[in-house]
């Protein structure tokens, strides 16, 4: 990982900047690549997406949860997206991180609340996507996933492709619905590849191995390269494009989205929203700082970041002659 990327990621799990960025959040970018903190910000962006061809992925933004009390809150927050889904009508499906629900307080409450969800969610025909987290929580999910398979069959889940345990997943899991991705989470050489090309090409074996399954995929990329060899495929292998979608992040390439809607690819985009946007505005950057667009950083967006970060560091300057 480069020492920018580190830098990028301790500023977006520091609290203090965390709680200092909400008071900034629509003036440093905030809503370019998210869809706003409430349910009332999200519908009219979701509206605007559907109304241009795009279907969407809603997910509620916030970290791991250690009450069980904030993990109830999340629940109900998603049992009324998904009635918000049906009451709109909306082309939407929804992803669960488990870690927001209770994955690390006690696996079994986890599970009720998510089964609580997924049955609403099969009551109005809302799909549900299962997040795939970092190594330590892999396993888990998986087993989340299978108890949830037995009653429920409006589960998917995530494939991260830099694991070296994603083509055995895959395969395991043939017939659940799959997005794929290269991984986002800093994961140690004994579980993971580490280099950009390991990580490229395992992701494309995986993914045109994927395409001929049937299985509906969610290919979750940004990769122009692997985008234009996943057209030449599908026609190659005149594989239905009911069978998979191009997944984007919401507010990033929407160039690249108007063009693959315009040539009549499936397109869907992962939208997210909540009031804890500023560690996923903050990740997205560390990955990939050349997909964020313009309208995020402008002048005025740099001098209030800037701002922000200087006033951390003169406020841990200060901290430290305090104590000598």
């Amino acid at each position: 990982m480069s020492v920018g990327k580190d830098v990028v990621t301790y500023l977006a799990e520091n609290e203090w900047l965390n709680e200092n960025a909400k008071r900034w959040g629509t003036k440093i970018g905030a809503r370019a690549i998210t869809a706003g903190t409430t349910l009332t910000e999200l519908i009219p962006v979701i509206q605007k997406l559907n109304y241009a061809g795009v279907r969407t992925s809603i997910v509620y933004l916030g970290d791991g949860l250690y009450e069980k009390a904030g993990a109830l809150e999340v629940k109900e927050q998603y049992i009324q997206l998904i009635h918000l889904i049906q009451e709109k009508a909306l082309d939407a499906t929804i992803t669960l991180q488990l870690t927001q629900l209770g994955l690390d307080i006690d696996f079994e409450f986890c599970y009720e609340n998510v089964k609580e969800i997924v049955a609403e969610a099969y009551a109005y025909d809302v799909q549900v996507t299962i997040e795939m987290e970092d190594y330590g929580h892999v396993q888990p999910s998986f087993r989340m996933l299978e108890q949830l398979k037995e009653a429920y069959d409006n589960v998917g889940t995530v494939i991260q492709a830099y694991f070296y345990r994603a083509e055995e997943d895959i395969k395991k899991y043939k017939d659940v619905p799959i997005r794929l991705v290269k991984g986002a989470y800093d994961e140690p050489i004994s579980v993971a590849y580490q280099t950009k090309e390991e990580i490229h090409d395992n992701y494309k074996k995986l993914l045109l191995e994927q395409l001929q399954n049937g299985i509906f995929t969610s290919i979750a990329t940004h990769d122009r390269d692997i985008i234009e060899e996943v057209k030449r495929f599908v026609q190659e292998q005149e594989i239905p494009f009911d069978a998979f979608e191009f997944q984007l992040l919401y507010g990033f390439d929407e160039e690249l989205q108007e063009q693959l809607v315009g040539e009549g690819y499936p397109c869907s985009v992962y939208v997210p929203y909540g009031e804890e946007w500023y560690s996923y505005f903050m990740n997205r950057l560390a990955e990939r700082p050349q997909n964020i667009t313009k309208k995020v950083f402008n002048k005025k967006t740099n001098t209030i970041l800037a701002t922000v970060a200087g006033a951390f560091v003169l406020g841990n300057l200060i901290g430290r002659r305090k104590k000598k």
